[in-house]
């Protein structure tokens, strides 16, 4: 699996479509483990940079499926927001690997869904709350 590989066009792809900034927007750090297939890119935005966005991270996670192909999730989360967003990407052979890397950096950009619940959350409006004798 690609792990590595995939992490850094994460990266690319968010430096560019980041501002420039004389020294870099973004500080990036990785934490691998190839051998159980995971991967945590921790982003921070550069305090010189004054980029609107909060940080965050994008956990990656390599698998195979039960019928033997590759598969990546990817799971993004930002700075003071409980939702998170998952996405997949599916190994097959005319994926393109930059391209997929690119909707996952575009995708933590754009931040957390503005309609999304916090997980372990349920909706309350519309509910009648029950008696206690039932």
């Amino acid at each position: 699996m690609r792990l590595l590989s995939f992490v850094s066009d994460i990266e690319h792809s968010i430096t560019a479509e980041s501002p420039v900034v004389d020294g870099g927007a973004w500080d990036f750090a990785r934490t691998v483990n190839f051998q159980q297939g995971l991967c945590r890119l921790t982003l921070a935005p550069r305090p010189a940079a004054d980029l609107p966005f909060p940080s965050g991270t994008i956990f990656l996670q390599a698998f195979s499926l039960a019928d033997g192909s590759q598969c990546l999730k990817a799971t993004l989360s930002w700075k003071d927001s409980p939702v998170t967003t998952a996405m997949a990407v599916y190994s097959t052979p005319q994926l393109n690997w930059k391209l997929e890397a690119s909707k996952i950096a575009t995708a933590w950009m754009e931040g957390p869904p503005a309609n999304a619940q916090a997980p372990n959350s349920l909706p309350t409006e519309g509910l009648t709350p029950l008696s206690a004798t039932g």
